[in-house]
């Protein structure tokens, strides 16, 4: 399916493709976006994953670049000037930069040949992780109307996918499409109360590299050094590791074949490993969409894999809650606004793209608040396009030399104490004249064998307006997209809000229908979640081969069903007066009703009496 997308952007077709996760998406605007002049315009809300992308672009030589809530204004006029009159090829843009001044007034004069939209279903209120920024994109398309949209999506239900071509003004509809059936992928569902014994089972029996999920970041130590004590390769990841940490151990993993990540939701962007031989929940996902995504990261490499989620009861309540905390009422996500304005001093009508260190649990603990709840408010105020939330900042610092190369001699020549630190920056980091670098003040010490004194040096020549420099921060940071505003004047549509809340139940109520489901195809479930209503059954998940066990193919096991379930839904007949109300042999009959009261889907009353559940 790439080429055909491939082939629909180069004619200049707005075009949506649908691919699944490792589905190859990125490649779709890459290569029409190499093959024309100009710059590809890249809009993403996954900050994690523009930095990687931009990272691996650079490797090969082709010019990228990102902005963001939470840069500098200095580092965001840098990339735009790059893009302008400089050679950038993609430059990556989160959607709540849309709406700025700066972006619009430079955005016209870019030579953009293709505005790609990745995660394309937040732009839908009916979609999964709906965000209010992605409507902007539609008011940037007057500046470029002889440019081609690429939309592109892992998941997206059939509403979904004609609600994203209509806010994103398709000149006509055009869609692509790949089956989400993955057939080397077999799912799993075991409600399970000792799930560490079980877990281990599983990871003794496939013997492979494996990804295991887990809600919180305690959980994720805990159950890595549990597998670790029984001599297994374990490792553990989430969010709230350093950025360093974090690639140290992605990089780890994806080397070894035989190693298992314990992790929250944050890991799994944008890998692309082939073996990885099985995925397990040991937590319930929030919704069909995240677990298609987080369970589609096995088996890439077209051999058998599994996906398995373990659940106990509580699982289903501790779900429930998590949606109640997620969607905390607006009167107290206002609060949380006007408290933020207070605790970082910002009068009202200031503050505008400016960047705060935060420290949520001290926030909290001052304004006796469940740091849980404040949490989830940041979060809908960031969707929201009030503030942006970086929850976890850089761990690296950065510098850009802003003098050029004949003013940086005369300062040299006239600062020779501070030439030396000047030369090895330009030595080590090479394009570090035209845009920011990421730099590390301990390996330039040891390069100037000077173990003090360089964070002063750099300070200094900031100050002197010879260098930007941004030190890595330490704590999570709260930027204002717009000026602190009253407290009355934040808009939270209650309507939209309503509308968001019932939407995501109905995700949650899905996710729990299929662990509880235990005579459907799995496989064949999500598909139609999916919109792929005449899938075959897999034939291979757990559901599937306690059918089996029947001896009924899926035509014979469907018609017989038919016939008796509206039947055995009166209460009225026995096994034996059912059978003569049937037109299949007394075998197959026999394997139906025992394998209907062995999965709890009927049940024998005292006069023996069937009844359907």
């Amino acid at each position: 399916m790439q080429e055909e997308i491939i082939r629909s952007v180069l004619a200049g077709q707005d075009t949506l493709g649908l691919l699944p996760t490792g589905g190859g998406k990125s490649l779709t605007f890459q290569v029409p976006a190499m093959a024309k002049e100009g710059t590809c315009l890249v809009i993403t809300p996954l900050i994690a994953l523009m930095k990687d992308q931009v990272e691996h672009l650079l490797k090969k030589g082709i010019p990228a670049a990102a902005i963001y809530s939470g840069m500098s204004k200095r580092e965001m006029t840098l990339a735009l000037d790059n893009t302008v009159y400089g050679d950038i090829k993609f430059l990556y843009l989160s959607p709540e930069r849309l709406s700025t001044r700066l972006i619009k007034e430079n955005i016209g004069a870019m030579n953009i040949s293709l505005l790609a939209v990745d995660e394309a279903h937040c732009i839908s209120q009916w979609g999964y992780d709906f965000r209010p920024a992605y409507l902007e994109i539609a008011s940037i398309r007057e500046y470029l109307p002889n440019t081609p949209v690429l939309a592109l999506t892992a998941t997206a239900t059939p509403r979904v996918v004609e609600d994203i071509q209509e806010k994103l003004l398709f000149k006509e509809k055009n869609v692509f499409r790949l089956s989400f059936l993955r057939k080397n992928l077999i799912y799993v569902v075991q409600e399970e109360e000792d799930k560490r014994a079980r877990l281990l089972r599983i990871i003794n029996r496939l013997k492979g590299s494996g990804i295991v999920y887990v809600r919180n970041r305690r959980k994720t130590k805990e159950i890595a050094r549990f597998l670790r004590q029984q001599s297994l390769s374990a490792d553990f990841y989430h969010a709230g590791l350093e950025l360093k940490v974090r690639e140290q151990k992605q990089d780890m993993w994806m080397k070894s074949h035989r190693s298992i990540m314990v992790a929250t939701n944050a890991f799994g962007m944008g890998i692309d490993k082939a073996n990885v031989r099985f995925v397990v929940h040991l937590d319930l996902p929030d919704s069909p969409e995240a677990y298609f995504q987080e369970a589609g990261r096995a088996g890439r490499d077209g051999k058998t894999a599994y996906a398995v989620i373990l659940y106990d009861k509580q699982d289903i309540d501790e779900l429930k809650q998590q949606f109640l905390l997620a969607y905390p009422p607006i009167d107290f996500i206002k609060k949380v606004y006007y408290a933020i304005g207070n605790y970082l001093n910002i009068a009202i009508g200031a503050g505008k793209n400016i960047s705060y260190e935060f420290d949520i649990k001290q926030f909290s603990e001052r304004y006796n608040m469940n740091i849980k709840e404040v949490y989830y408010a940041l979060k809908f105020l960031e969707k929201d396009n009030y503030i942006y939330y970086q929850e976890y900042p850089d761990s690296y610092s950065k510098v850009h030399i802003k003098l050029n190369k004949r003013d940086l001699y005369k300062f040299q020549v006239e600062h020779p104490h501070l030439e030396l630190i000047i030369t090895t920056l330009l030595r080590s980091y090479q394009n570090i004249l035209n845009e920011f670098q990421k730099i590390d003040e301990q390996k330039i010490a040891k390069r100037l064998h000077h173990p003090k004194g360089i964070s002063q040096a750099l300070h200094l020549l900031h100050k002197m307006e010879v260098i930007d420099y941004i030190p890595q921060g330490n704590l999570p940071r709260i930027v204002m997209t717009t000026e602190r505003l009253r407290t009355e004047d934040i808009v939270i549509s209650r309507e939209y809000y309503s509308d968001r809340k019932r939407e995501a139940g109905i995700r949650m109520q899905t996710m729990i229908s299929y662990v509880e489901d235990n005579m459907h195809c799995r496989s064949r479930f999500l598909l139609q979640y999916f919109g792929e209503q005449d899938s075959p059954r897999c034939g291979k998940c757990d559901n599937c081969l306690r059918r089996n066990k029947a001896q009924l193919s899926r035509y014979e096991f469907d018609r017989l069903l038919e016939q008796i379930k509206p039947l055995i839904r009166q209460g009225k007949y026995t096994v034996h007066t059912l059978f003569d109300k049937q037109t299949f042999s007394k075998e197959k009959f026999t394997n139906i009703i025992r394998w209907l009261l062995d999965n709890n889907k009927i049940y024998m009353d005292k006069e023996n009496f069937l009844h359907w559940k």
